[in-house]
């Protein structure tokens, strides 16, 4: 069952306010659950999210949001997967990223890669924008509940151009959204420029 942190049932963390741009530090075991990744493209996000899952203990689940659309998205997962240690579990999952993490063994690291992907997909099947915040929040809820350390990989979508689109202001909005929501959850945000990881938000 996935619990969702909304305004009715809400979830430690999910919604303390940030102060940026200091670096900011939270308390209590809810804050340790969540690391948050952000970057552009081919900043090292998801080889920083690899590295941190390798030095945890007991296993690790690999929550991979891409469809298999295409031969080169094809060749692409194919080269994810090889980057992976054989003894790690991949799930693939583009739309029930809640429902998949509820079914993870409790206490297991997680690496979800990407939410990006995640997020594209849901406003492509024009989800609304506040139900895509909810499963976002689902995801935090779900983390907490089964004391999962998730390691969440997103891209920072307003370093970009302005979209000339309406569908890609859309995702630009939603995706920053869903960032926000995480980054409140999370213990621990980092931002990777050229394979450097920053700390922007970490807990004591």
């Amino acid at each position: 069952m996935v619990v969702l942190c909304d305004g009715k049932r809400s979830i430690a963390g999910c919604n303390r306010k940030i102060e940026l741009p200091h670096t900011i530090r939270v308390r209590g075991a809810a804050g340790r659950v969540i690391t948050l990744l952000l970057g552009g493209v081919r900043s090292g996000k998801s080889r920083r999210a690899l590295a941190l899952a390798a030095r945890a203990r007991g296993p690790v689940w690999f929550l991979a949001t891409a469809r298999r659309s295409d031969a080169e998205m094809r060749r692409r997962i194919a080269a994810h997967r090889r980057e992976r240690p054989a003894g790690w579990r991949t799930v693939e999952e583009p739309v029930r990223v809640p429902e998949a993490l509820a079914r993870m063994p409790r206490g297991a690291t997680v690496v979800l890669d990407c939410v990006t992907v995640w997020i594209g997909g849901l406003v492509w099947r024009r989800v609304p924008a506040e139900a895509v915040l909810d499963r976002v929040r689902a995801v935090c809820a779900t983390a907490k509940a089964r004391r999962l350390r998730l390691i969440v990989v997103s891209n920072e979508a307003g370093s970009g151009v302005i979209a000339a689109t309406r569908a890609g202001r859309a995702f630009a909005v939603a995706l920053g959204s869903a960032n926000q929501v995480l980054a409140r959850a999370a213990g621990r945000v980092e931002w990777l420029v050229a394979g450097i990881p920053v700390a922007v938000k970490r807990a004591r």
